[in-house]
């Protein structure tokens, strides 16, 4: 069986996980967590990287320090995963959906500008298969009309865009370490903040609403309750497993980059013959190896290629169903102008097995596969 995903492990983990349990520091904010956020905000160049329990966490507390309220309303893509919406209605946001590129899956951004009106707050973009959105345009539009700009960078670490870091590049950034991730901690996540003036906020709420960071740095005699938070440490047993992967990060993105061009190469005469769609990535783009997928004609195509392989014991998966067409995306959001691309395209998508130390021979077992299919179709 060639499964669909298998979480990373470099090798180093256990050993890390020992020193954690020997240092008989287990919960939140110890040495490895210290570690992780540093290596975050010396990769990306946020000012302040806090490690979460998810990234969902992380896309909550971003909502938080955008001050989200009831009635507000914030611009997003319809396809993503439901943790992009469920930050900002939680909060009591309005979601306005807008049309995504037919060629990176990203929300489009010549298409935002009509969507803004009096209500809207944020913009919260997402990183599709870790290829950027077009951020130059976001960012002016979003300075224009005064609006925060939440980057769900969930599969864009190690990606980045002109030169800039994915999730460093808006006003907070957030980053999953799921174990479907290429780097993970089993669940966890990462805040990303670009301007520091956040800092202390974003402490206060990751800390239960209490000052309890300040008061460990000596900065107040006591800690209390001084706003809204929640727990949003993870162990650091996860971010002790985490570490061991961040620290050898290139290597593991080598790895991964080697299968993506190796898939990229041995489909790209189907592509020729216009049976299959490969990824496109953007010249001012680098892309970190998160996924492959490949687009067919339409659904009823996808379903038989996905029986197929499974046949031949190789797991592929569709991705997100748009959530404008779900009944909570329905009751909580509207789609701003129409729906050319969302659901057509995400009816044409399937992912391929993508993981670290993914095996060359099955990579061509695949790539077989998918051409045997359209042989005999």
């Amino acid at each position: 069986m060639i499964h669909f995903n298998v979480p990373p492990v470099y090798g180093t983990e256990e050993e890390k996980i020992h020193e954690v349990i020997e240092l008989r520091k287990i919960c939140g904010d110890g040495e490895f967590t210290k570690r992780c956020n540093h290596w975050i905000e010396t990769d990306t160049g946020c000012a302040k990287a806090l490690l979460t329990t998810s990234c969902t966490h992380a896309l909550e507390m971003a909502a938080l320090l955008c001050q989200i309220q009831p009635g507000d309303e914030v611009i997003l893509p319809s396809y993503t995963f439901v943790s992009t919406a469920n930050a900002f209605v939680l909060r009591g946001a309005k979601l306005v959906f807008v049309d995504i590129r037919p060629d990176t899956m990203n929300i489009d951004e010549n298409l935002i500008e009509a969507a803004i009106t009096d209500k809207t707050k944020a913009i919260a973009v997402v990183h599709y298969a870790g290829v950027s959105c077009e951020m130059d345009k976001i960012i002016s539009l979003a300075k224009k009309y005064h609006l925060f700009v939440v980057e769900d960078a969930a599969q864009g670490v190690m990606s980045s865009y002109k030169g800039k870091a994915l999730g460093a590049i808006g006003d907070f950034g957030c980053f999953s370490f799921h174990e479907t991730k290429n780097y993970s901690m089993g669940e966890g996540g990462a805040l990303l903040i670009h301007d520091g003036k956040y800092a202390d906020i974003a402490e206060i709420i990751r800390e239960k609403g209490t000052n309890r960071s300040q008061f460990w740095r000596g900065k107040v005699d006591k800690y209390r309750w001084v706003d809204i938070g929640s727990s949003y440490l993870p162990s650091e047993l996860n971010a002790a497993y985490l570490f061991a992967q961040l620290e050898n990060a290139e290597k593991i993105f080598n790895d991964r980059m080697e299968s993506w061009n190796h898939y990229y190469s041995g489909l790209k005469d189907l592509a020729a013959e216009e049976k299959i769609s490969l990824p496109v990535i953007p010249e001012n783009c680098t892309h970190n190896a998160h996924m492959f997928y490949i687009k067919v004609k339409d659904i009823e195509e996808r379903s038989r290629l996905i029986s197929y392989l499974k046949d031949k014991d190789i797991e592929t998966v569709f991705h997100y169903i748009p959530l404008h067409t779900a009944p909570a995306g329905l009751k909580f959001g509207r789609f701003h102008g129409d729906d050319r691309y969302t659901t057509k395209e995400s009816e044409r998508l399937l992912r391929l097995p993508m993981y670290y130390r993914l095996k060359g021979e099955d990579i061509e077992a695949v790539v077989g596969g998918i051409k045997d299919f359209f042989a005999e179709n």
